[in-house]
């Protein structure tokens, strides 16, 4: 599996599934919610509130992932995660790692084989970008060692995942990124 950290757009990116850093909601927002709905289309509020309807009436739990489809975007799905939110006291690094984790294995049920992920949780919701980075990169390389059921508990690893893209919105969380990556590859 090839991890990998690129400075771009995640609603241009030709994976088979993006993941959007949603709110509990699933009803858009701003950032890289609302590009991701509006790059969509209406088709993709529409689902969304199906699932808010149907599957989660009290919105989906920070923590944890649900696909749509991605509609008008080039990804085929969107998987949705809801990531923990400083300013309200969500400070739980298993959470984080969780909104990571749930959506690699969401990627394996729906039968996406790569997955673009933004920089959930950080900006807004105030993680630093390089605990963000951090753990996602530990989660997306646990995933590739088939340890990663210590973040989704039931879940057994999905060999079908061949690549892991971290998108991100400025040059300098890409280095980021690439810094955790390159740490994890040296460690290995």
């Amino acid at each position: 599996m090839q991890i990998e950290a690129v400075h771009g757009d995640i609603t241009l990116e030709r994976v088979d599934a993006i993941v959007n850093a949603a709110n509990s909601s699933l009803l858009g927002g701003g950032g890289v919610d609302g590009a991701i709905h509006a790059a969509a289309g209406p088709e993709l509020l529409e689902a969304c509130r199906e699932l808010r309807r149907t599957r989660y009436p009290d919105g989906l739990p920070v923590g944890d992932a649900v696909a749509t489809p991605g509609f008008r975007l080039p990804a085929s799905w969107v998987i949705h995660t809801v990531g923990p939110n400083r300013h309200r006291g969500e400070t739980s690094g298993s959470m984080l790692a969780s909104c990571f984790a749930t959506s690699l294995a969401v990627a394996v049920e729906i039968g996406a084989h790569s997955i673009a992920f933004p920089a959930v949780s950080a900006g807004v919701y105030g993680w630093e970008m390089a605990e963000v980075a951090r753990t996602a990169v530990r989660v997306a390389f646990g995933w590739r060692a088939g340890t990663e059921d210590l973040w989704v508990e039931g879940q057994t690893h999905g060999h079908g995942i061949d690549l892991v893209r971290f998108v991100l919105f400025s040059e300098e969380a890409r280095r980021t990124f690439q810094a955790a990556i390159d740490e994890h590859e040296r460690a290995a």
